[in-house]
């Protein structure tokens, strides 16, 4: 039941309404016909669309196509008392046509459905029953032998020229927005299509889906900041997950040697246009593999994912064009640096004193404890990340930064890492897989230290994790894809909270 200050807070002629609706749904329920469940529809607007929507009237006429369907009344035109156009939404759009028109008569229809008819309201759910013609207008049309109110509608729609304007009220009403948006509905059921897609062509190239926990007695895999929660019957402190790859890396450890994951991960950090508390990724490990496969690989995952949400890898972001068709480019942070923010010397950039100058004026104050790898890294995305609009690699990260990649075998300092960028933003972070149980303990215990001298997001030591190791991991690569932030480069969508049906906000006052 909606509460009092629920009611406060609409605008009073919205009161007006929603009291003027409660009164015609206690009339349904004195009559015992409020909220029914047993009409089953057989039909789908779209769907009537595409098979009947090139049909002449006259071959509507000669060959009568009985229909059955049910939807949101969106508009209602009434012609007196003896006819009625009204218009139904059902969830077979956006891609096609997800609304049809209807038409009732007092005549076919019968006198009492019309006289219910005109009692019902926009938003109400109706259940049709008639044949289809097209009107003189030539508009696909069903002519209605049965009407029943399936759902009655307490709340007014908004009003349909000006929609849900407020962006606010779409997030915090996603179930609005989607009732009036087209658009909105196209952003989903293009996400579901490319979360589709990752999966059939994970399975395809042999890949185990698999689960993995969320709540972890130890945040690892990601240099994040965790959200904190409490087991009551163990009493002791738990983590929300901040990435599966200590856990997917140990199913490699078992014998798994192609597995992945599309999860939802927790981070306790700021909240943006391009970020989100709770978010989705797509983690994936692959045996006897290196960082080099791993790009290939990821750019074919990208690219089909995005053929097969918008139907093609042309897509156009911020009216400005992006080809995921083309070959990813591939950069060292030097080089990036050195393109996109060209001025700085060889010796510049080798100078750890001259960089932390330097990102002074970016307001940037590094850990005492950061190397010269992780300054330049820190003066590339300062200086160089935001400009990385078509798909570009960044590879070889230095070591201190990622303290879970293998170290090169030729270069000392860096690790067989990448991180892909587009639209200036991370979209994918991907490595050689650090095998070697030693190494791995060494990193950690740097992380322990890191974390000791301030750095919030730096690693814990996970002993089992390393007890895995011991028994030996064959060499992977493994690479997580944000999907939240990939659905917002395919839908062209500016905010992340576009991409997400319910994405987090400050509570309402």
């Amino acid at each position: 039941m909606t509460t009092d200050i629920q009611e406060q807070a609409a605008a009073p002629d919205e009161n007006k309404i929603i009291a003027e609706r409660r009164v015609k749904l206690a009339t349904l329920r004195e009559q015992g016909i409020a909220f029914p469940n047993d009409f089953r529809p057989e039909h789908k607007a779209a769907d009537l669309h595409a098979q009947y929507g090139s049909k002449t009237r006259d071959e509507l006429e000669e060959n009568p196509v009985h229909v059955v369907l049910a939807g949101r009344m969106m508009l209602k035109r009434e012609a007196g008392k003896k006819a009625a156009f009204a218009t139904l939404q059902d969830a077979s759009g956006p891609k096609a046509d997800g609304r049809i028109q209807i038409y009732a008569t007092l005549d076919l229809t019968g006198e009492a459905a019309m006289a219910a008819l005109h009692h019902y309201d926009l938003g109400d759910i109706l259940g049709v029953t008639g044949t289809l013609f097209k009107t003189k207008t030539d508009e696909l049309t069903i002519k209605v032998t049965q009407l029943r109110l399936i759902t009655k509608s307490l709340r007014p729609l908004p009003d349909k020229f000006h929609g849900l304007a407020d962006q606010e009220t779409k997030y915090r009403q996603r179930y609005v927005d989607l009732i009036m948006n087209e658009e909105t509905r196209r952003t989903f059921k293009a996400r579901t299509a490319a979360i589709s897609s990752i999966r059939r062509f994970m399975e395809k190239n042999e890949f185990m889906e698999v689960e993995t926990p969320m709540l972890h007695t130890i945040p690892g895999g990601a240099a994040a900041k965790p959200f904190i929660t409490h087991h009551n019957a163990l009493d002791m402190q738990m983590y929300l997950r901040i990435a599966p790859e200590l856990y997917l890396k140990r199913l490699v450890v078992g014998g798994f040697d192609r597995v992945f994951e599309i999860n939802r991960n927790f981070r306790n950090e700021g909240v943006s246009i391009r970020h989100n508390p709770e978010f989705t990724m797509m983690e994936f490990y692959a045996a006897y593999t290196d960082y080099k496969w791993l790009m290939d690989f990821t750019e074919a995952v990208i690219r089909q994912a995005a053929i097969d949400a918008h139907g093609t890898a042309s897509l156009t972001y911020g009216g400005r064009e992006l080809d995921l068709a083309k070959p990813f480019h591939r950069l060292t942070i030097v080089e990036a640096i050195n393109k996109y923010a060209p001025g700085y010397s060889a010796e510049q950039l080798s100078d750890a004193e001259f960089i932390k100058e330097e990102l002074k004026k970016f307001g940037v104050k590094p850990f005492a404890t950061a190397g010269l790898g992780a300054l330049q890294l820190a003066l590339f995305e300062e200086t160089a990340e935001a400009q990385l609009w078509e798909p570009t690699y960044i590879i070889d990260y230095p070591v201190e930064v990622s303290p879970l990649a293998r170290a090169s075998d030729t270069v000392a300092g860096i690790t067989e890492r990448f991180e892909l960028f587009m639209v200036g933003r991370e979209i994918a972070n991907g490595f050689s897989e650090l095998n070697d149980a030693e190494d791995q303990s060494a990193r950690f215990l740097a992380q322990v230290a890191a974390k000791d001298a301030g750095d919030e997001e730096a690693m814990f030591y996970d002993a089992d994790y390393i007890r895995a190791l011991e028994y030996g991991m064959p060499p992977a690569g493994g690479c997580g894809i944000g999907i939240d932030r990939l659905m917002m480069i395919i839908t062209d969508s500016p905010n992340i909270r576009d991409v997400l049906l319910f994405p987090h906000l400050r509570r309402e006052d």
